[in-house]
């Protein structure tokens, strides 16, 4: 049976938006920042650019990968980080770096395919072993799943050369353009954030995504209503690894190296945070949650040694920080956003309705 063949029965067709209602949907303050982001180059440092956004992006569409599978499937899948570190390792592998021993030397355009769907069959097995499981079971094998890889990298030199990983894994020139600069990678990784984001978001509202919000409402009634859960998981484990893979690619060329650190448990417990103070409700939480991490992790230790404390005590300030956000809001900082916006509207229309009521009486 197809994944989504009894759409009618979850849910009615809606006309189809045209460019003007999708633009205007997305909110003014949306398109402020998609512009900003556009001209950052022309206003921001290369440290900025690289270091800051451009490896906020990065680890925000692994975020991302986790934050579909948990916001829409109710699967809190800890295998997102390892798929792409997996994807990571391929590249590497397959294409050139500095381990010449071991790396194939095969151009970049056959290299990065491989790698991606390689590591999205890597993800989609993940989520089969696991499928038909739920919560603190489903953490703890996608958790187990992702352990398994990083010992079998931190011991294996045949492929994976053990403990040093790969060095000097450089991104592509290709159409004359050196992907590795300031520019054109801060570029390349932008248009890979929005091309998931904007995935995620037509696939949520696809007959497809309805139906998977529907199995994690209510999974034996989308059965019964003729619906397949465990495939339709499944697939829903596949294209969130199809962006895990992608921003593994991108994670080798920002750190120009892999190693088993990269898909180590630390990294995975650091996508789950991520995912969670940024807010799990929409697919721009995991960016937002991104940009916090990589701020607190840049400039914590600077801010900690300025206040007189022990500047190696960073990650204590940033589970502090992650502490205080799932404390007061449970949707993370998206969730405090949509709060204090509707604060906000239920204050104008107080004081729209006191002023005609005041006008009337006049």
């Amino acid at each position: 049976m197809a994944l989504a063949e009894p759409r009618l029965a979850i849910a009615t067709p809606r006309p189809r938006e045209g460019l003007a209602e999708v633009i205007a949907r997305q909110g003014t303050a949306f398109w402020i920042v998609a512009a900003l982001l556009l001209v950052m180059p022309l206003i921001a440092s290369p440290f900025w650019l690289v270091q800051i956004l451009a490896y906020a992006m990065i680890l925000g569409m692994i975020a991302l990968s986790l934050m579909f599978l948990a916001g829409y499937g109710g699967i809190v899948s800890l295998v997102q980080m390892t798929v792409a570190a997996f994807a990571a390792y391929l590249v590497a592998i397959f294409g050139d770096s500095a381990i010449t021993q071991i790396s194939l030397k095969w151009p970049w355009w056959t290299a990065v395919p491989v790698a991606i769907l390689l590591a999205t069959l890597f993800g989609t097995l993940s989520g089969a072993l696991s499928v038909r499981t739920e919560g603190i079971y489903t953490i703890m094998i996608t958790l187990a799943i992702g352990s398994a890889f990083y010992y079998l990298a931190l011991q294996n030199y045949t492929i994976f050369n053990g403990f040093s990983g790969f060095n000097g894994v450089m991104p592509p020139v290709f159409l004359g353009i050196d992907w590795g600069s300031t520019m054109p990678f801060y570029y390349l990784t932008l248009g890979c954030a929005a091309l998931a984001y904007a995935g995620v978001v037509y696939v949520s509202r696809a007959p497809f995504g309805l139906a998977l919000q529907g199995t994690r409402d209510n999974p034996r009634r989308m059965a019964a209503l003729g619906f397949d859960v465990v495939a339709h998981r499944i697939a829903a484990y596949a294209f969130a690894a199809v962006i895990a893979a992608f921003a593994g690619v991108l994670l080798v060329w920002y750190q120009r190296q892999v190693s088993p650190g990269t898909g180590g448990v630390g990294p995975v417990v650091d996508m789950l945070i991520i995912a969670v103070v940024g807010g799990l409700s929409r697919p721009i939480g995991p960016f937002i949650g991104a940009l916090v991490y990589v701020l607190l992790r840049t400039f914590a230790l600077d801010l900690l040694d300025w206040v007189g404390l022990e500047g190696k005590r960073y990650q204590l300030l940033i589970g502090v920080g992650f502490l205080v956000i799932v404390l007061f809001s449970p949707d993370g900082l998206v969730g405090i956003w949509q709060r204090l916006r509707e604060r906000y509207r239920k204050g104008r229309e107080a004081q729209d309705a006191q002023m005609r009521t005041g006008g009337g009486a006049s």
